[in-house]
């Protein structure tokens, strides 16, 4: 009798987290219909659709990065470097958590010009400045503010809230490897790895992507910046 074939357990879990993704997509375009009907009906409900929504977004998000970081792992991460233009990422972003920035009433200010454009993977800086967005959104008090500009030949995207800032560890832990992440805490720094990850991944002229933390600014929160070369 031939042994049982060994099971790649990081695959199968790899294709039922893709399939949970594709649920999850077809959940939040649900959560937005419900809530654009009980906007006016039921306020109340349309309140509580909006936590749904963002837990739903920010799950979807966590999803997104186990892909990437499986791919990653598998020397399989695909880049696809193309012209982009900055503002197409920042609005789509925005429509995606329209829902839970009216309804949690956040201002969110916009210093991105139109025609500002850079090379970049579109769906994996999509996803990373989405998933910083959430956290924006999650811990500001009320105000996000996101901002793109080329600053020594280089593209550098900010997004900086009102909050109470990153706490010290998370300060910390952005240079820390990731056999090396506290994965039984809240803000773990997965979230981060991935940043740091995708960012090291666009490399041009010898000069490699990176991300930066800190704490202040004009808003005396968090604050999260994107260099791309």
């Amino acid at each position: 009798m031939k042994d049982d074939p060994k099971i790649d357990f990081s695959t199968v879990l790899a294709s039922a987290v893709h399939d949970m993704k594709n649920s999850l997509c077809m959940l939040i375009q649900s959560i937005e219909h419900l809530g654009q009907s009980s906007a006016q009906d039921n306020p109340e409900h349309a309140d509580e659709l909006a936590s749904l929504h963002y837990e739903a977004s920010r799950l979807n998000t966590n999803l997104l990065q186990l892909l990437s970081l499986y791919r990653a792992e598998k020397h399989q991460l695909p880049l696809t470097i193309e012209e982009n233009f900055v503002s197409d990422v920042v609005e789509e972003m925005l429509a995606k958590n329209e829902l839970y920035i009216e309804k949690k009433g956040l201002t969110v200010e916009l210093d991105v010009a139109e025609d500002l454009c850079w090379f970049f993977d579109l769906d994996l800086i999509g996803n990373l400045l989405n998933d910083i967005f959430i956290n924006a959104m999650r811990y500001s008090k009320n105000l996000i503010k996101i901002s793109a500009a080329i600053k020594d030949d280089q593209l550098e995207i900010t997004i900086e809230d009102n909050g109470n800032g990153y706490p010290q560890n998370m300060l910390e832990l952005i240079d820390m490897p990731m056999q090396e992440l506290n994965l039984t805490t809240g803000r773990t720094g997965l979230g981060l790895f991935f940043a740091r990850m995708i960012a090291n991944a666009h490399k041009n002229n010898k000069k490699t992507g990176r991300i930066h933390l800190n704490n202040g600014g004009i808003y005396k929160g968090s604050i999260f910046k994107l260099v791309l070369p």
